[in-house]
């Protein structure tokens, strides 16, 4: 089994363990308050039903946490059907009253620290409260026993459910965290691979053109000096075949070099994304629906490349957009982050002067400058049809 995956299954795991334990402590506990005769059947009918509804609900939260989402609709109606469980089972810190904690834990995932701490506030102000009622009406196992008081018995239920709403909120973040950076280091190595395999391909079409290409061009050059002192005969038909031979074979193998050289602009608009957010930074691709002008997408993989490079050594960048749109008359490529490159917009760097080097073989202009709102901008302007 890959390791993602045992890393995906291990979080769901530890995510819904709180539910586990909470189902455990209410079939406990209620069998207990019956036996007691501290609860009777109908409300515990209705508070099971509402229940296995807040249990549905739940799995499908922690499955949208998985997959880096809040389930905001399912949040809300798995905190009303905890409640209302709660307030119907007697709102017992150890029995009815673990699943609004169980739902807390939960709720938190993917929101900021400030909110997740007013969630585990107002949690433990209306369990509190649901507690205390339930001790006052005699619906509770902490209601008046050997010699305590109502008090002390309120007083208990609120530290022990101070202590649920401290501790299982952070555990469970903990948990969506660790899975986040394992699938970004998980993402981060894949994009990392598909570079590799394209820089791999580059420098093999480099060393075949230059080794290769050399020895080829030589050979020609050496065949038809040949031809010309040879006298006529069977040995200058031979040397004039050789010389067509040779140049046949340097011009297939410039044909398999440009293929080798050309990007792939889909392959590396992925694999660009994936190495940014794998860095922190997350990338928004915006992207037309119709398929790129002939010879377009070559030009523009190599400026998403080096643009993506320069975000991650020359800024301080957590949003990158990348924004790819053309009409019948010019091609645009915009790729705009939230990291002022510490440069100076005049001083554009041996990466992008190659590429506004390469923009202008064909047509295009480059242009890169800070903004004035403190953001990084590049832009990439190619009139269609591309010449050359």
């Amino acid at each position: 089994m890959e390791a993602i995956t045992r890393a995906r299954r291990l979080t769901k795991l530890m995510l819904n363990s709180m539910l586990v334990v909470a189902w455990v402590m209410v079939a406990a506990m209620s069998a207990a308050s019956l036996a007691e005769h501290v609860s009777t059947w109908p409300p515990l009918v209705l508070a099971g039903l509402a229940g296995i509804a807040f249990t549905w609900l739940f799995l499908r939260i922690t499955d949208a946490a998985i997959e880096h989402r809040y389930a905001t609709r399912e949040v809300v109606a798995a905190g009303a059907l905890a409640v209302a469980a709660a307030a119907l089972g007697g709102a017992d810190p150890m029995s009815w009253g673990v699943l609004p904690v169980a739902w807390l834990s939960v709720a938190v995932l993917g929101v900021s620290k400030r909110r997740a701490q007013l969630v585990g506030l107002a949690t433990f102000v209306v369990c509190s409260a649901l507690s205390a009622l339930g001790i006052l009406a005699g619906r509770s196992m902490f209601s008046v026993d050997g010699g305590g008081t109502v008090a002390s018995s309120i007083a208990v239920s609120c530290l022990i459910y101070a202590i649920w709403c401290l501790a299982m909120p952070g555990s469970n973040r903990m948990w969506a965290w660790i899975w986040r950076l394992a699938n970004e280091a998980h993402e981060g190595r894949e994009a990392h691979a598909r570079l590799a395999v394209a820089e791999e391909r580059l420098r093999f079409a480099r060393d075949l053109h230059d080794l290769v290409g050399h020895q080829l061009s030589a050979i020609a050059v050496k065949a038809e000096l040949a031809v010309r002192l040879a006298e006529a005969g069977p040995a200058k038909n031979e040397m004039t075949e050789v010389n067509a031979l040779t140049r046949q074979a340097l011009r297939e193998l410039r044909q398999a070099v440009r293929g080798y050289r050309e990007l792939d602009l889909s392959a590396e608009l992925g694999s660009v994304r994936g190495v940014l957010e794998a860095a922190g930074v997350r990338c928004e691709l915006n992207l037309p629906y119709r398929d790129l002008p002939d010879g377009l997408a070559p030009v523009f993989a190599y400026a998403v490349r080096e643009a993506a490079t320069n975000v991650l050594k020359h800024s301080t960048a957590t949003f990158c957009a990348i924004t790819l749109r053309f009409t019948p008359d010019e091609a645009e490529l915009v790729v705009r982050n939230d990291g002022v490159a510490r440069r100076q917009a005049t001083d554009l760097g041996s990466g992008l002067t190659g590429m506004g080097e390469r923009l202008a073989a064909v047509g295009g202009k480059l242009t890169a400058r800070p903004t004035a709102d403190g953001e990084f901008l590049l832009k990439a302007v190619v009139s269609l049809p591309i010449r050359g």
